[in-house]
C-alpha cells in the first residue's frame, strides 16, 4: 500500500497528539499562515528532522510536500530538480554540492536518480540529523533508490492530500455538504486558490498523463493509458479483476499489472487487501481497488456535480473509499504503516474496514445513506460468528447525524468519526 510495507527502512512511528502542537507552531511563525491547512504530519517532520541525517516526504503531486517543508524549514535553501537550470547546476558536481549546501530541501530527488550514491557517501561521514529533507511524487522511483543506497539512513512518510480534520483546519473555508465535499476531492490548491475544480482536475489528469507516465513507463499509445485509468475508476470500491481490466482495456494482464503498479507508486490508487487472520471460514484473498481522491474519481465517471454524484450509481463505492482513504491519512500523519483491511467471505458478507490496532480488531459497515435500518448490523453480527479472534467494537458509519447502539453495534455519523478517529480505535 505504501513506503513503509515496500522498503527496508528504519521503523519510525511516533505516537503524536491532534492539531495541538501544530497550531503552537504556527503561532510561532512570523510569516503569514491563515491561507494554509494545518497538516498532521508536521510534528512527525520535525522529529524525523531531528533524528535522521535524510527525511523523505513522499506523496502524490499536489498533495502539498512542497508548501509543507517550505514552512517548515523556511531557512533552508529550497531546490527544486523540475528546474532544468537546478538540475544540471547539481549534476554537475553533486558531491561538491553536497558538502557546501546543507541543510537543504531538494524536491522531486527522484529526477537526479545517482544523487542517492552520493547522498549514502555524506551521510556515513557525516551523519548529523536534519542535513538533507528530500520531496518526490515518484514513490516506484524513490523507493527504488532509497532501499539501494539510504536503508536505516532516512526516515520515510508519506502525505495524501487533505484529511477532513486538516480541511476544517483552514481559517478560511466553508461549510461544505458531504457530497459536495467528495465532489471537489481533498487536494489543497483548488481550496487555496479557490480555482475551479473541475478545469484544476482536467489539468492534474492531463499533466499526470504528460509528465509522469512518460517519466516512469514508455506508454506508446497515451489514450490507452487513460482508457486504463478511466476503466479503473469505473470499478472504485470493487474486487479486483487484473484479467477483466486488461480485456477491457485491449492490453494483456501483465501490461495492466505494470500500469496499475504505477498508479499506486504515483499514489493515485491503492489495493485495500483482506483481512483472512484468525477466520475459521473460507474467505476472499483478492484486493479492492480504490483511489486515494474521490474528486478524482468524480471527473474520470464523468460527474458533472455533487448533485449528479448524490444520486449516481457510484455513490456508495465513493462514500465508502473516502471514508477508507480518511482513515489511511490518519496513521500516515503519525509515521505508521495502515493496518486497514477489508473482511468478505465466499457467500459474499463482507465488512468494509478493519482496523487492526495493536490486539484490537476494530470493523466498520459503511452506508451512504442517511436512514438507519436493522439489515446494517447484519454482517457486523456474521463477522463475529466467524472470528476466532473477538472483535473489540463493530461500527456503522453512515451519512445521518444520530448516534446510537442496536444489538451492541455503534452508529456513527461519518463527521463525529472523521473529527475524531484517534477516539474511535
Amino acid at each position: 500500500m505504501g513506503v513503509w510495507t515496500a522498503l527496508p527502512c528504519v521503523s519510525f512511528h511516533f505516537q503524536i497528539g491532534n492539531l495541538h502542537n501544530y497550531a503552537i507552531l504556527c503561532s510561532m511563525k512570523e510569516q503569514k499562515t491563515d491561507n494554509l491547512f494545518k497538516r498532521q504530519l508536521a510534528d512527525v517532520v520535525i522529529s524525523a528532522a531531528n533524528s535522521f541525517p535524510v527525511t523523505v516526504v513522499t506523496g502524490p503531486r499536489q498533495s502539498g510536500k512542497t508548501t509543507l517543508l517550505k514552512y517548515l524549514f523556511p531557512e533552508r535553501r529550497y531546490l527544486n530538480l523540475e528546474d532544468p537550470d537546478t538540475l544540471l547546476l547539481i549534476g554537475s558536481d553533486i558531491r561538491g554540492f553536497l558538502a557546501q549546501h546543507h541543510p537543504c530541501i531538494i524536491d522531486e530527488a527522484q529526477r537526479l536518480p545517482e544523487l542517492f550514491s552520493y547522498l549514502q557517501g555524506a551521510v556515513d561521514e557525516y551523519s548529523q540529523p536534519g542535513r538533507f529533507i528530500l520531496s518526490g511524487s515518484q514513490n516506484f522511483l524513490l523507493s527504488e533508490k532509497i532501499s539501494q543506497t539510504l536503508a536505516g539512513r532516512a526516515a520515510i512518510l508519506e502525505l495524501l492530500p487533505l484529511s477532513f480534520v486538516e480541511y476544517l483546519s483552514h481559517e478560511q473555508q466553508k461549510s461544505l455538504s458531504l457530497w459536495q465535499y467528495l465532489y471537489d476531492g481533498s487536494y489543497p490548491r483548488p481550496y487555496q486558490e479557490h480555482l475551479d475544480v473541475k478545469l484544476w482536475f482536467n489539468s492534474y489528469i492531463r499533466t499526470y498523463l504528460e509528465r509522469d507516465v512518460r517519466t516512469l513507463v514508455n506508454v506508446k499509445d497515451l489514450n490507452t493509458f487513460q482508457r486504463f485509468i478511466h476503466l479503473c475508476a469505473g470499478r472504485h470500491g470493487q474486487i479486483l479483476n487484473l484479467n477483466e481490466i486488461a480485456n477491457d482495456a485491449g492490453i494483456s494482464q501483465t501490461t495492466a499489472t505494470h500500469w496499475l503498479n504505477i498508479l499506486e507508486a504515483s499514489y493515485l490508487i491503492y489495493r485495500l487487501q483482506p483481512y483472512y487472520k484468525n477466520f475459521s471460514k473460507r474467505v476472499i484473498k483478492r484486493p479492492k481497488l480504490y483511489f486515494y481522491d474521490t474528486g478524482l474519481v468524480c471527473r474520470l465517471l464523468g460527474i458533472e456535480s455533487a448533485e449528479h454524484l448524490a444520486i449516481h450509481a457510484s455513490r456508495g463505492h465513493l462514500f465508502e473509499g473516502f471514508i477508507i482513504s480518511e482513515f489511511i491519512k490518519y496513521f500516515f500523519s503519525q509515521g505508521e504503516p495502515a493496518p486497514v483491511y477489508f473482511w468478505r467471505d465466499h457467500r459474499g458478507v463482507e465488512i468494509d474496514l478493519i482496523v487492526e490496532k495493536g490486539d484490537r480488531l476494530l470493523a466498520f459497515e459503511i452506508k451512504s445513506s442517511a436512514t438507519f435500518t436493522a439489515d446494517y448490523v447484519k454482517n457486523a453480527l456474521l463477522m463475529k460468528q466467524f472470528a476466532e479472534k473477538e472483535l473489540s467494537a463493530a461500527s456503522v458509519v453512515y451519512t445521518g447525524d444520530q448516534c446510537s447502539t442496536y444489538k451492541e453495534v455503534h452508529l456513527l455519523p461519518w463527521k463525529q468519526l472523521l473529527t475524531d478517529i484517534p477516539g474511535h480505535l
